[in-house]
């Protein structure tokens, strides 16, 4: 591989790990009343993933990289409007039912 930065065994599994404690960590300090806006930044963080999974799904050669491609893609894009879904859910919540919409 020319020029790339390979991560491998252990170091990979270290970072995973430092990652997922990290971001247990953060997730769970966030207060009740922030977890709408949180909610649409990791919506905006799931459209970056189907971009992603597009561009891959561009660079795919064979059938079965095409076919996960597409999956990733299908899924990918139902994460993003399923959360978009619930986020204007929870923005209802907070609406006022005084005086109609």
């Amino acid at each position: 591989m020319e020029g790339g930065l390979v991560i491998e065994g252990f170091v990979a599994l270290y970072i995973f790990m430092l990652a997922a404690f990290t971001g247990y960590e953060v997730i769970s300090k966030v207060p009740v009343i922030l977890h709408t806006p949180l909610m649409s930044g990791s919506n905006f963080v799931h459209g970056i993933v189907v971009v992603g999974a597009m561009v891959a799904l561009g660079h795919a050669e064979g059938w079965v990289e095409q076919t996960l491609g597409f999956i990733a893609v299908f899924l990918g894009a139902g994460n993003a409007v399923g959360g978009y879904a619930v986020t204007e859910r929870m923005l209802e919540m907070f609406k006022s039912s005084r005086g109609g919409k």
